[in-house]
């Protein structure tokens, strides 16, 4: 698992299908690196997933 790089400054974005409710939020701030929340408890704990990992994650959900 990738090291957890400090959030506070981080600049979180849902997807464009999210309806404004209870969603997954990630962070493109960190190269190689994909920082995970939930929306409804934003400053609760944020996986790092590494982008390969993540990018496998969305191609099997679509």
């Amino acid at each position: 698992m990738p090291h957890s790089p400090e959030l506070s400054t981080a600049r979180w974005r849902s997807s464009s299908n999210s309806n404004g409710g209870d969603c997954v939020e990630i962070s493109d701030d960190f190269p190689g690196i994909v920082p995970v929340r939930d929306s409804k408890n934003p400053t609760g704990p944020a996986p790092v997933l590494r982008a390969a990992a993540w990018d496998a994650f969305i191609s099997s959900v679509k």
